[in-house]
């Protein structure tokens, strides 16, 4: 297996494969947003504006099965974003990968003189994969979830988000705080073991040479799919969770 080059930052070590493949995740996440809104027309839309309408459409009605379709609006920049972001995210790790061969020690990205010795002198570098295939991206993403979540509970339902730990007694107070520490945990682990797991079966595959060709490609055509459900998980629970947070049942009638 290849070793990925970390980079010490006083107590950080930041993975560099993970480092540069998500900001390049940001970056064609903005471009394609920016692209996306370039000359809108209505009379002669271009096909780019199709698709953004599309989307668009996609994300309100996701957004909308979870709550009220007039609480729907100021959720929208965030789904879109957050969809766009993790299946980009998600599939970065599939076109190719970046992996250079060294055999010497390089003890600022964490390459030692051990590890050498345990590969017999000779070893490979990853410089790239999907930044979601990384626990710590996907963890941060759920932090930021979960910040955002009990933010807007505390801000816009005050008196029912605060009354739903005790319910539907006062003892099952321990449970509810249980559950609500689960969400974000669960959000983290789901899309960082599918993605990971993806990851190291195309690994696996390279193994094989040219033998695991048609495995590859179809492995690649299926990981597609799995980036895209991942990231229509993820947003979709983001959406229930702020709906159940924020959104009081009257809002429902």
């Amino acid at each position: 297996m290849h070793e990925f080059p970390v980079l010490p930052l006083g107590p950080l070590n930041i993975e560099l494969s993970t480092l540069i493949a998500i900001t390049v995740s940001v970056i064609v996440t903005f471009l394609i947003a920016k692209l996306a809104v370039r000359n809108l027309s209505v009379e002669n839309p271009s096909k780019m504006q199709n698709f953004l309408e599309w989307v668009v459409d996609f994300v309100h009605g996701l957004i909308s099965s979870a709550m009220p379709l007039n609480r729907v609006k100021p959720f929208l920049s965030l789904g879109m974003t957050l969809i766009m972001f993790i299946f980009i995210s998600n599939l970065l790790g599939l076109p190719f990968g970046i992996v250079t061969e060294t055999h010497h020690a390089y003890e600022s990205i964490g390459i030692t003189e051990e590890m050498l010795e345990e590969k017999g002198g000779h070893l490979e570098i990853a410089w790239w994969k999907s930044p979601t295939a990384d626990i710590s991206v996907t963890a941060g993403l759920a932090l930021i979830v979960f910040v955002i979540v009990h933010f807007l509970g505390l801000k816009q339902n005050t008196k029912h988000y605060l009354k739903h730990y005790f319910q539907p007694y006062p003892v099952f107070l321990p449970i509810n705080l249980i559950e609500t520490i689960s969400k974000p945990v669960t959000l983290a682990l789901r899309l960082f073991a599918n993605i990971y797991a993806g990851e190291v079966l195309i690994a696996t595959i390279l193994m094989l040479g040219w033998i695991g060709t048609p495995f590859l490609i179809a492995w690649q055509g299926f990981s597609i799919f799995v980036g895209a459900i991942q990231a229509f998980l993820f947003t979709m629970l983001t959406m229930v969770y702020i709906s159940q947070a924020a959104v009081h049942d009257e809002d429902h009638h």
